[in-house]
């Protein structure tokens, strides 16, 4: 009977650690305090080697962790346990990435540990959030052209640039994901996807200094469920149209999301005199609880930080079958919903449903602007549809 009852109770901790009994487990072996980045990578190539299912374990205790890239193929899906911490170093000077995952199919990173990017010596230095002529900080977690992946339960704390950033990705899901960074940390953006097809971010939470979720061109197939973001700036759709040879954008859905105190809330944002000419489509945000959220629903097709563009020349980046429905709560300012479309390639079948947005400041009330688009209304309107039309710049 008590062998019963260890093998039972051996399982259970199979279980919590994330692990499986039919995985071979790489324990990387390092002390706590020290610097894992040569162990790692070295412990990650040889699970990566394995014939079949491999896990790669990161116990309990804070390590120093420098640049690293953990690139595939591997020979068999391969999971990160990360159960302890591990801490970039403080250092400024540049490298595109903190930690890489690269070009591997059936991936997991899970078990409840933290990175910790040390941003608060990079965020005195970085002006990217005033101007384009400046030094890149490293990203702290990258996955690229990651598929069939599943990310759940891990922190990101305090990153120089973007917390995680997506691109190649198929197939993954995001679930129990926690950032965390002051409310003044420049371009902190909690996660930026672009060029991925078939993500889902799940049940996490985001407080950030820039954009909670941003979404850059190319992606598809897009559910954010369940994320309550803020501080920071919103929910984004863009900016789009910067580059030369962006790709469409399609398939995005926002649902069940709380806001708090961002400044900004469900944007979509396109350059003028932008350099290419694509489509963002079918996109929509729906069951979205807003509390003192500045600029709740705005569509910007006049987005030009910096003055770094033509505003005469009217976005070529074409918007199409976007919603907005069932969106409550207050504002933080008197733009409760502004959908500022191109004069060029007006918005194209936009739909706003039971919208109520209150504000109480004193330069109350609220307001509902458009320019450049009819929405089809739907259910009720506060504040009042399209109430206080916009001025377009001289």
């Amino acid at each position: 009977m008590g062998r019963v009852n260890f093998g039972v109770s051996a399982f259970f901790v199979f279980c919590l650690l994330g692990l499986t009994a039919n995985a071979k487990v790489f324990n990387i072996g390092a002390r706590p305090g020290s610097d894992i980045t040569q162990v790692l990578l070295k412990t990650f190539n040889e699970a990566c080697q394995f014939p079949t299912k491999s896990t790669v374990l990161i116990p309990k205790g804070e390590y120093m962790l420098g640049e690293i890239e953990m690139m595939g193929p591997c020979k068999a899906p391969i999971r990160i346990a990360l159960q302890g911490t591990v801490k970039a170093d403080g250092n400024v000077k540049g490298k595109e990435k903190w930690v890489a995952f690269r070009n591997i199919d059936g991936f997991k990173l899970n078990g409840g540990g933290v990175f910790d990017g040390e941003g608060n010596a990079a965020w005195r230095v970085n002006n990217c959030h005033k101007t384009f002529n400046c030094k890149k900080l490293p990203i702290s977690i990258r996955f690229d052209f990651v598929t069939n992946a599943k990310i759940r339960g891990i922190t990101s704390l305090d990153a120089k640039n973007f917390h995680i950033n997506v691109i190649g990705a198929k197939n993954m899901t995001m679930e129990d994901i926690k950032i965390v960074a002051p409310a003044e940390s420049p371009n902190t953006d909690g996660i930026h996807l672009g060029r991925s097809d078939g993500v889902k971010i799940i049940n996490s939470v985001i407080r950030t200094g820039d954009d909670c979720i941003s979404v850059g061109d190319g992606m598809k197939n897009l559910l954010v469920e369940r994320v309550t973001c803020g501080p920071g700036h919103g929910i984004s759709i863009g900016s789009l149209g910067r580059y030369k040879h962006e790709e469409n954008v399609s398939g995005i859905k926002i649902v069940n999301c709380t806001l708090r105190e961002t400044d900004n809330g469900l944007r979509i944002k396109t350059w003028p005199s932008a350099a290419c000419s694509t489509t963002a489509s079918d996109i929509h945000f729906e069951n979205i609880l807003l509390e003192n959220v500045s600029n709740p629903i705005l569509i910007d097709q006049e987005y030009c930080p910096w003055n770094q563009c033509n505003k005469q020349k009217s976005s070529t980046i074409k918007l199409a079958n976007i919603s907005f429905k069932k969106i409550r709560g207050t504002s933080g300012n008197k733009d409760a919903v502004k959908l500022l479309c191109s004069k060029g390639y007006p918005c194209q079948n936009v739909e706003v449903g039971d919208v109520n947005i209150k504000y109480n400041g004193k330069d109350g009330p609220a307001t509902f602007q458009c320019s450049n688009v009819s929405p089809k209304l739907v259910g009720t309107q506060i504040p009042k549809a399209c109430s206080s039309p916009v001025t377009k710049p001289k």
